[in-house]
């Protein structure tokens, strides 16, 4: 998977290390003393993670944790996303990571011991709200938990801070690591599904559907609180019909009605990636509807398109077995 494997000085004893290495016996192994001087420096191209992917382990420095975004989450409370790694294993192309960085080649964070403790001291400056952080805003976070085994260590935080929340947003199957955990009422395991054709057509190298559907399954009968984000919905002629038939798939496959929650949210780029996707991609069907330059600077279907589509999937949704007030628009007004 990984051509060259990059490690920090620091971490050349560090007992994870030696783990990960035991599991990319091919790669070949290199020492630097820290990532940054190597990864991003020079523009690497964001599809040569196809032919040449690298792996960088390091500590993270500088700012640990993140305010997220307004319209982020679940409304009225409050959300931060922490960092544990940068970069990801599949390629979907509407990611904004490809003009987020310069490289595409995947760093994993190790020092999630310090990670957790800024985590607990954001939580200590709001102690009346319900705080949440989320993993998986600049990576996977579950598709190489199985390499990483930080799950341990952030699931022990959160059981000792029931009233902080964990949401580990994925469009994996790798649930091995999840299955050995006990399930905790504020740790929610939520996937992204998207409709077949995109799966296979946009969402590259992601697992299939209904492999995301059983993996959902087994996680919901263990216990564990799941949530599920239908976004990026692209439009086409036919996205009404196609998602119905993944409400219907999802209805038969799981209880839709033990959900924690739903997020609906249409496509959208930062300038800067949109010319970097659509550079990427120029043939992609993803461009074909219109788009616009809103007043904040995000690259989007007009207002009125994206409430009609909204308001109808929500609908078909809510008919098809979510309760309405799991049902949350992302990243909207």
């Amino acid at each position: 998977m990984f051509e060259n494997i990059f490690i920090e000085n620091s971490l050349k004893d560090h007992p994870r290390v030696e783990s990960i290495l035991s599991r990319f016996k091919n790669s070949n192994v290199k020492y630097l003393e820290q990532y940054d001087n190597v990864w991003g420096r020079v523009k690497k191209p964001y599809l040569a993670k196809r032919t040449n992917l690298n792996l960088f382990l390091a500590n993270k420095k500088g700012q640990l944790v993140k305010e997220a975004p307004n319209a982020y989450g679940v409304k009225g409370e409050r959300h931060f996303y922490f960092i544990h790694a940068f970069n990801c294993i599949y390629e979907c192309k509407y990611c904004y990571l490809q003009g987020y960085f310069n490289s595409p080649d995947v760093v994993l964070f190790l020092n999630h011991d310090e990670i957790a403790a800024e985590m607990k001291r954001v939580l200590n400056q709001h102690p009346d709200e319900t705080v949440w952080f989320h993993a998986g805003e600049f990576s996977d976070s579950l598709a190489l938990s199985h390499i990483t085994g930080e799950l341990e260590a952030y699931w022990n935080f959160f059981k000792q801070n029931p009233k902080a929340k964990l949401e580990l947003r994925t469009k994996s199957v790798n649930i091995k690591r999840l299955e050995k955990l006990e399930p905790l009422e504020n740790v929610y395991a939520s996937f992204s599904l998207s409709p077949e054709s995109a799966t296979k057509q946009i969402d590259l190298k992601t697992p299939p559907l209904k492999a995301r559907i059983n993996a959902i399954a087994k996680a919901q009968a263990q216990g564990h609180k799941i949530g599920i984000h239908f976004d990026p919905v692209i439009y086409k002629d036919e996205v009404f019909e196609e998602y119905e038939e993944l409400f219907m798939a999802l209805s038969e496959g799981i209880d839709l009605g033990a959900v924690s929650y739903f997020s609906l949210g249409v496509v959208r780029f930062t300038p800067q990636v949109f010319n970097e996707a659509k550079k990427n991609y120029p043939d992609s069907d993803m461009f074909a509807a219109q788009f616009v330059r809103s007043s904040e600077d995000i690259v989007r279907y007009p207002r009125s398109m994206r409430a009609w589509i909204l308001s109808k999937l929500k609908d078909s949704l809510i008919k098809s077995g979510a309760k309405e007030q799991r049902v949350y628009l992302c990243m909207e007004d």
